[in-house]
């Protein structure tokens, strides 16, 4: 019985030092809601070793694909709100599906706590060389000329490209097939493959595509032609200014984090963000370094969701 009690009494003091270790004392994991090698993966993977060494503990990727982002989403909305599951929070995920899909399983506004925006990234139409058009003016006169023969491919339904697309073809009287798929590297590698002949997709993961001229940039959604496109016309320029918005990436949790957390991820994202080797790989892929604060990149999910919901509603836009 003495001994019993003695083991009791041990194991209690050690679970209660346990308790009492500062955050984080085990792995952390940051979940990525669509399939590898698309431009929430790349980022994900280029902060997150050094985001581990800025918290002390490691912090590993997982890829939790479906949904347009959603399944993934909903797992970290459903997470314990102790700072070990955090997910890439994106506007696919909490923007533009819950704007379009009213069987998203999460409240994008209050199931989560969000931590910093890592960054905003530009958009882009790109086509395969194939393609009958290699600038935007032909391209919108070939989509005219055979409405219906083009599919375009997406990260998956519901998402930012998805969206953006869609409102796409209703400001420009055109139609393309969309063909979602779990995430943006399988979208990519089908349309660098032929079997699709254009997508919508973010700048960091068609970038390489670009460069290696197995895709053919059309138009992109930025403030203003970038440096590494500087033949590539905005939306805005070509007079379709609601189809001109950026991505963010940024980190968040579920709902309830304590703030200690919270503040320790922003610092620690904040101090990875420092490191040049990170911000080039960021912002070689035509990103901007953003590093706000939770209150900030809340307000900015609030905005953008906002956004879209409208767009939604005005252009009567609904899942295929």
């Amino acid at each position: 019985m003495y001994r019993r009690s003695v083991l009791s009494l041990t194991l209690a003091v050690a679970a209660a030092g346990a308790l009492a270790q500062p955050y984080p004392n085990k792995v952390v994991k940051l979940q990525v809601p669509f399939a590898p090698g698309g431009t929430t993966d790349i980022i994900a993977r280029t902060i997150a070793d050094a985001l581990g060494k800025a918290l002390g503990q490691t912090v590993i990727v997982e890829n939790k694909a479906g949904g347009g982002g959603v399944i993934g989403a909903n797992e970290t909305a459903k997470a314990a709100p102790d700072g070990y599951s955090l997910g890439m929070a994106t506007v696919s995920t909490t923007a533009a599906n819950p704007a379009i899909n009213p069987r998203i399983p999460y409240n994008p506004l209050i199931d989560f706590t969000p931590i910093i925006n890592i960054a905003a990234t530009p958009n882009v139409i790109a086509v395969h060389p194939s393609f009958p058009a290699k600038d935007y003016k032909g391209f919108l006169a070939e989509l005219k000329r055979s409405p219906g023969k083009y599919s375009y491919s997406s990260s998956g339904t519901g998402g930012i490209g998805h969206l953006q697309m869609e409102l796409y073809k209703n400001l420009s009287g055109t139609f393309i097939t969309h063909i979602p798929y779990r995430g943006a590297g399988p979208a990519l590698n089908d349309t660098v493959a032929g079997q699709v002949l254009m997508t919508f997709d973010n700048m960091p993961s068609a970038m390489p595509f670009i460069q290696s001229n197995r895709l053919i940039p059309i138009v992109v959604a930025a403030p203003q032609r970038l440096t590494q496109l500087p033949n590539v016309p905005t939306f805005m320029e070509v007079g379709l200014e609601p189809v001109n918005r950026m991505a963010y990436y940024g980190i968040y949790g579920p709902k309830g984090l304590p703030r200690e957390v919270v503040d320790k991820v922003n610092a620690a994202a904040r101090k990875a963000l420092e490191d040049p080797a990170v911000r080039k790989r960021i912002e070689d892929t035509g990103s901007i370094i953003v590093a706000n604060t939770p209150e900030q990149f809340a307000a900015q999910i609030k905005a953008e969701f906002e956004v879209y919901k409208k767009v939604v509603d005005s252009a009567k836009l609904k899942l295929d």
